[in-house]
């Protein structure tokens, strides 16, 4: 079976962003970027496969940013149609290309933020926008939040406050019971992963205000592969640790891109309800080599996929 697999990159316009400090650069435009290259190759490649993985809902690889959140929008919503509740959006804001760490931690966050507000405009009617609730980790993000929500009818809250002791993993606990409405019927939390804390009152507000009901629950560039790859010690950090078998297993991974460097680069790419597909470049190149209905681990995907394409 032959997939086309067309990739591009398109840099990402910035405002500054500290936890608790921002800089306004650019608020007037999310997505900014240099033109699509025109001289980008397109290669189809053989594919290996595990199980039954459809190819029905196949959707190529995007060329930029915009179309990026248009497939995440209809991927959500196949999901939602579906009856998920919990859901997962995960993707680079430096550039498509671009791995953890490329660009700086605040840009990364801010970068996020400008997308949660496209995304949300592009999914979310204006007569369900005032019931739609979108959680930042802290109460000092709600701040600027306001401006790159500027007349938007979401309603911005925040996960924790800061405290003295935040550059040790602790802030001030904010009961999630507290911060919903009775109206509210959709929950997007941003990027809640610079705290160990705020992934734990994500699962309290799934549970609290999710859970047995019919709100739904995206949860967008929260870096969850950390807690997935057991980058938080499970003796440390036990309730973290614990997310993988209580919390993560109910999620549906609806979009999602994870680059990987080096000699045997590529990205391991989805969008729901389609396979797990492993991309792989070569020489400005791409073709899929490996696809599945499971998700496979980034350890699986870096050390023995990509090798063997």
């Amino acid at each position: 079976m032959l997939l086309p697999c067309p990739v591009s990159s398109i840099p990402l316009g910035k405002v500054l962003h500290r936890r608790s400090k921002w800089t306004e650069t650019s608020t007037s435009a999310c997505v900014k970027g240099k033109p699509f290259p025109r001289n980008l190759k397109f290669i189809a490649g053989s594919v290996s496969k595990e199980g039954n993985a459809s190819v029905e809902y196949d959707v190529p690889f995007p060329s930029n940013y915009f179309e990026l959140l248009k497939q995440a929008k209809q991927a959500t919503e196949l999901a939602l149609k579906d009856g998920k509740q919990l859901m997962e959006i995960e993707f680079p804001t430096a550039g498509l290309q671009s791995v953890p760490g490329d660009g700086e931690g605040g840009n990364e966050m801010t970068g996020s933020m400008q997308m949660i507000r496209e995304f949300c405009d592009i999914l979310v009617t204006p007569q369900k926008a005032p019931r739609t609730r979108i959680f930042f980790p802290e109460a000092n993000e709600v701040k600027f939040a306001r401006q790159v929500f500027e007349g938007a009818s979401f309603k911005l809250d925040y996960l924790t406050k800061p405290s003295f002791f935040e550059d040790f993993g602790f802030g001030e606990k904010v009961k999630m019971a507290d911060r919903v409405k009775p109206d509210d019927e959709l929950f997007l939390v941003g990027y809640p992963y610079f705290n160990v804390n705020e992934m734990i009152v994500v699962e309290e507000l799934y549970k609290e205000a999710v859970m047995n009901s019919t709100r739904k629950l995206i949860i967008f560039n929260g870096e969850l592969d950390r807690i997935r790859s057991g980058y938080y010690p499970p003796f440390f950090y036990p309730k973290l640790a614990a997310l993988t078998k209580t919390f993560l297993p109910m999620m549906e991974t609806v979009y999602y891109i994870h680059n990987f460097k080096g000699r045997n680069g590529g990205t391991l790419f989805r969008c729901y309800p389609g396979p797990w597909r492993v991309l792989r470049n070569v020489r400005n190149k791409y073709f899929c080599v490996h696809q599945r209905e499971t998700m496979p681990s980034l350890k699986e995907v870096a050390l023995y996929i990509l090798p063997a394409a």
